[in-house]
């Protein structure tokens, strides 16, 4: 049964799930989660914790400086992460996918907001009730290293992407990093889906929407990728690459 959890007006619902069917160990994203370490008896004292929360595009997760009270492994969809500067302006820090997990800094409040670009699943756990049960299974802990050194792999690349590369490179380098997480959910089609706007490019590339919209079309030009509703296709990845690298 859903329930509406009457969270900030978002039309956000919860399922409370007991070990049925589509539960922990049915769980798809569960090969590239963290909790892939885990055996079917402690899968079911994980699910025991857990909620399933589904929320609406458009819609946020959490929000800046909002208590850390849960934490989160989306299961479907998208969502921005954004953090807003002093001066009003946005920043777009990052984009999460199925199988990452939120909110496992040790602040006591978000650092960032997130918010559903599609319809988003996720599995919701009350933050003290999880650390227990981290602190519980060291090989749960190794699993939750291993997930932030794959993190700040994707936060280095970042830093690496806003300040060393040109417009073209950016955008190149975006698509192909885009490409590997789809890769990593099992989903290796060449049509490479971006939920995001163009607008949610650019603040997450530091450069302005028309730069983003010239690079895209200059790629389709030359053969590159072939532009097509709600993403692109890539169609000469050697390209791509020898640009990513450069």
């Amino acid at each position: 049964m859903l329930v509406d959890t009457g969270l900030q007006g978002s039309p956000r619902h919860v399922c409370h799930h007991r070990q049925s069917e589509g539960g922990c160990a049915d769980c798809k994203v569960r090969p590239i989660s963290v909790c892939s370490v885990l055996t079917l008896p402690e899968l079911e004292e994980l699910e025991s914790l857990s909620q399933h929360l589904v929320l609406e595009k458009g819609h946020a997760l959490f929000g800046q400086d909002e208590p850390a009270g849960y934490v989160y492994n989306v299961i479907e969809g998208a969502l921005r992460l954004t953090r807003l500067l002093p001066d009003g302006r946005r920043q777009v820090m990052g984009f999460a996918l199925p199988g990452d997990f939120l909110g496992l800094a040790l602040q006591d409040r978000f650092s960032v907001s997130a918010e559903a670009l599609t319809s988003v699943k996720t599995c919701r756990f009350e933050r003290r009730a999880f650390t227990g049960l981290v602190q519980a299974k060291p090989h749960l802990l190794r699993s939750l290293h291993d997930r932030a050194g794959y993190e700040l792999t994707l936060a280095q690349d970042q830093m690496l992407l806003l300040g060393r590369r040109t417009a073209e490179e950016k955008v190149a380098s975006f698509l192909l990093s885009l490409r590997e997480r789809y890769a990593r959910t099992g989903r290796t089609s060449v049509t490479l889906e971006l939920p995001m706007g163009r607008q949610d490019m650019a603040d997450h590339l530091g450069l302005t929407i028309e730069t983003v919209s010239r690079m895209l079309t200059r790629l389709d030009r030359q053969h590159a990728v072939l532009l097509v509703p709600g993403g692109v296709r890539l169609l000469d990845l050697a390209k791509l690459e020898g640009l990513s690298a450069n």
